[in-house]
Formats: structure tokens, C-alpha cells, sequence
């Protein structure tokens, strides 16, 4: 029988895939990624795990996903187009919408719990 209650358990994420931004995206730094994929359900259309990045400035486009994030650690000035940026530190959380358009600047390295769907 699988199991239908997965804990987040932070400190047994094990080996995360590593990635760094597509370089049309980067707009300052050197940016290494790593995603921790917790789980999935709906076939795959709602998504839940754990992200981490270096510090640098990326532009962030959503398309049509939705994403809930709580910041774990580090600080990060996201701006959206014709927006005032917003800064987030551990504790905080946020919803990115589809169509959602803007700017990710790790200031400080950053590991978030994030929940797309």
C-alpha cells in the first residue's frame, strides 16, 4: 500500500539534481540550482519539493504554472514587471500566478519548499 501522508523531512532530501539557469535567463552571476523533488500527484500536475540557489539575478517567467513558495532560508528581492520589488527572508511566503513575469535576485542563498500546480 503506497503511503498517503509523505513528510517533508528536510534533512533526509538525499542527492538533488543540479542545474543552472539557461543562460538567456541570467542576468548576473554565476547561479547554481538544486531541486529536491518530495512528490507528486494528479499525474503529475501538482508538484511539491525542495529548491536552492546561489546567489545572482535571474528572470523568472511562470507561464501557466502556479506556485506556492515558504522560504526556509537565505533573502531574495523578487520583482515582478511594473512591480516595486518585494524581499522575502526564512518564514516568509508567497503565491507566483500564472503569467507571472519578473526578476529573482538571490541575495543571500536560498532554500525554499515549493507546491506547483
Amino acid at each position: 500500500m503506497s503511503r498517503l501522508l509523505i513528510p517533508f523531512e528536510l534533512d533526509k532530501l538525499g542527492e538533488p539534481r543540479e542545474y543552472r539557469p539557461p543562460a538567456e535567463r541570467v542576468v548576473e552571476g554565476d547561479i547554481v540550482c538544486r531541486n529536491w523533488d518530495v512528490d507528486s500527484a494528479k499525474d503529475g500536475t501538482v508538484r511539491a519539493g525542495v529548491f536552492e540557489s546561489t546567489v545572482g539575478v535571474n528572470h523568472s517567467i511562470k507561464g501557466q504554472t502556479w506556485e506556492f513558495c515558504l522560504i526556509l532560508s537565505g533573502v531574495v528581492e523578487i520583482t515582478e514587471q511594473g512591480h516595486a520589488p518585494i524581499t522575502y527572508r526564512a518564514g516568509d511566503c508567497f503565491i507566483m500566478k500564472p503569467g507571472y513575469v519578473g526578476t529573482w535576485r538571490t541575495i543571500e542563498t536560498v532554500r525554499k519548499v515549493w507546491v506547483t500546480a
